[in-house]
């Protein structure tokens, strides 16, 4: 497997300064993150994902450890590295006074890209703003400026995008024009890298998830076997009957009694066979009206590995 990205032994450590004591950031941090995948790093606050990502564009200085970007070494070739990825960080960081369509021009001379060659009108209509394209920045609503971000990032048709955070306080309708432009860019062959506090969404989008916690990695899989990690199922019968107590026999399955028809149980598909249930409720001629499960989601895995480490 070819990949996009690769950090081998990289550790941060901030010095102290005045009366803030010495911070270790990261530690150790080994990740490959493979060329075309969608690539989750998920973390709580704190914990390490925005300094990887500012080591990455130069933004930070690391105290040891290596980085490849596109295999370009960010300490021997850091221009060409830094010109392999976009970034779109988690601040609003461009001139109001200039319009969209100035903002994508100058971006694309500070990256050395000729006139000839500048995306500025497919870019624009890719982020739905060509009617704003000679409108002032600081007119665009904030939607619009995050879509912007998008924009600016690729000018340079960078092969890595790496979104921090890019739907923190947006609306639903946004997100999803987002995620549809995001899932375009990758169908084109574009490495995303992705960081979101919106789990739904790394779980809906992407292939390999590392989860960072306290500046270590505390898993890296794909993410049908990071989901795999926890298995318990939740089933809901909902009884044409009122039940005042669990029925005998279903004490393996966690049972409870929600309102005056409702049973909840919770069980392994590994271990145990809801078979199990029905045939105890058959034999207890408990009349069954409809029933529901419900999976365990990337949130439940998050929060197991997070609050361990």
């Amino acid at each position: 497997m070819i990949n996009a990205i690769e950090i081998r032994n990289l550790n941060k450590t901030y010095k102290a300064y005045k009366k803030s004591p010495e911070k270790v950031a990261l530690k150790d941090i080994n990740l490959d993150i493979p060329r075309g995948s969608i690539f989750g790093l998920l973390g709580p606050n704190g914990a390490g994902k925005s300094t990887i990502i500012n080591i990455m564009a130069g933004m930070v200085v690391k105290t040891t450890g290596s980085v490849k970007i596109w295999d370009l070494d960010i300490d021997v070739n850091p221009r060409n590295a830094k010109a392999a990825i976009g970034i779109v960080p988690q601040e609003i960081n461009f001139d109001p006074f200039f319009t969209p369509k100035q903002l994508l021009d100058i971006q694309a001379g500070l990256y050395g890209v000729p006139k000839s060659e500048r995306r500025t009108a497919e870019l624009l209509e890719m982020v739905e703003l060509t009617d704003k394209a000679n409108s002032y920045s600081r007119s665009l609503s904030g939607g619009m400026k995050r879509r912007m971000m998008v924009a600016k990032a690729l000018v340079h048709s960078p092969p890595i995008l790496v979104l921090d955070e890019p739907t923190a306080g947006v609306d639903v309708e946004l997100r999803q024009m987002l995620w549809a432009q995001v899932k375009k860019l990758n169908e084109q062959g574009v490495t995303i890298v992705l960081t979101t506090h919106y789990l739904e969404e790394a779980e809906a989008l992407c292939d390999r998830i590392a989860i960072i916690n306290h500046g270590e990695i505390i898993v890296n899989e794909d993410k049908e076997m990071l989901l795999a990690r926890i298995s318990n199922k939740e089933i809901r019968f909902r009884m044409v009957d009122e039940i005042a107590d669990v029925p005998k026999g279903l004490e393996g399955f966690h049972p409870a009694i929600e309102g005056k028809r409702t049973l909840v149980m919770r069980y392994s598909p590994a271990d145990q066979c809801v078979g199990e249930i029905l045939e105890v409720l058959s034999q207890q001629k408990l009349r069954i009206a409809d029933i529901s499960t419900d999976d365990s989601d990337l949130e439940d895995v998050f929060l197991q590995l997070t609050r361990a480490a």
